[in-house]
């Protein structure tokens, strides 16, 4: 998830935004979209770990965005800074990722599902024919900017569409994706959207990205909670300025504030560069200069001497959708 207006910092409200979401969860779990999993062994012991165990993936949102995205993420990713990444599949630079995961089979690569176009000037349009989503797309046939905008004209039917049509073209250019998460947070804001997103995720047989953080500020979190086995204990990311703190004392406090469990962090990565900083012209939160210094933290020696002391263990979705048999539907 990341940037738009009006989702910075993925701050889920506790009004009605899920109204009506326990009837579709609910439908969900009868369909068998959703199999009931015991609460006991949690995920850190169905992976092989005790139980108190701190399980972290450091996660590279954006893959595809952009050249510098990409370098900055395959350099992380092939140095062990960052243990997972995902790709949006309607962006151009999709096929140097392609690439990146042929040369490098084992790269924990997955899909960002994506349903947005927030740059003002950087612009893309969906992965399905244009006459199968109008409600996706603004007047001039790209993707909605912004989340709110998606939400009151695009219909479940249409998301679906776009969405299949984001992981077929994934498959058909090779790519073997390890799990599916989402960009902006636009399909956990709609219980309808939400079931098309679990539902994806059972009939492609791929992990999805669920945290109980922002299921316990959701009606439906009750009833969700226990029903997917890989939901994680935890989710973090920098989504403000920390200011004086800096970035590396504000991950840093996020690492030692970690509890037992699985937790992901999200991070945003790429050079302060001329193509980056054109994207981002007018974006200070995740633009250019903050996704160097996402970089430069993920990759420094302090990082990781950190991580070494608080004990916390790098893992990948590859080794959650082995554990749990969500390994990818076969070509």
């Amino acid at each position: 998830m990341r940037e738009g207006s009006e989702t910075r910092g993925h701050r889920m409200r506790r009004t009605g935004e899920f109204k009506g979401v326990s009837v579709v969860v609910s439908s969900l779990l009868i369909a068998g979209w959703v199999q009931a999993q015991e609460v006991t062994p949690n995920l850190a012991e169905r992976l092989g770990y005790p139980a108190e165990s701190r399980l972290l993936i450091i996660h590279a949102d954006d893959l595809g965005l952009a050249h510098s995205a990409n370098r900055a993420s395959f350099e992380a990713l092939r140095a062990g800074a960052v243990s997972s990444g995902s790709v949006m599949m309607p962006c151009p630079w999709v096929p140097e990722v392609v690439e990146f995961q042929r040369e490098n089979p084992d790269a924990d690569v997955g899909l960002h599902l994506t349903l947005n176009s927030e740059w003002q000037w950087f612009k893309w349009g969906p992965a399905a024919s244009r006459n199968q989503v109008p409600g996706l797309l603004d007047p001039f046939g790209y993707l909605w900017p912004g989340v709110e905008e998606t939400l009151a004209h695009a219909r479940p039917h249409e998301v679906e569409t776009e969405l299949r049509a984001q992981i077929e073209l994934a498959l058909k250019m090779g790519l073997r994706p390890t799990h599916l998460d989402n960009h902006m947070g636009t399909v956990v804001r709609s219980p309808e959207f939400l079931a098309v997103y679990l539902k994806l995720g059972r009939e492609y047989n791929l992990p999805v990205f669920a945290a109980r953080p922002w299921l316990d500020m959701a009606p439906y979190g009750r009833e969700l909670i226990g029903a997917l086995p890989e939901i994680l204990d935890g989710m973090s990311g920098l989504y403000e300025d920390p200011g004086r703190d800096g970035w590396t004392e504000a991950y840093a406090r996020m690492v030692r504030n970690l509890r037992p469990g699985v937790t992901q962090m999200i991070v945003h990565l790429a050079y302060d560069d001329a193509e980056m900083r054109r994207i981002a012209f007018d974006h200070p939160d995740f633009g250019s200069a903050w996704r160097q210094k996402d970089f430069e933290t993920m990759m420094s020696s302090g990082f990781r001497e950190l991580l070494e002391q608080e004990g916390v263990r790098l893992i990948t979705w590859r080794e959650i959708g082995r554990a749990l048999g969500l390994t990818g539907r076969q070509p």
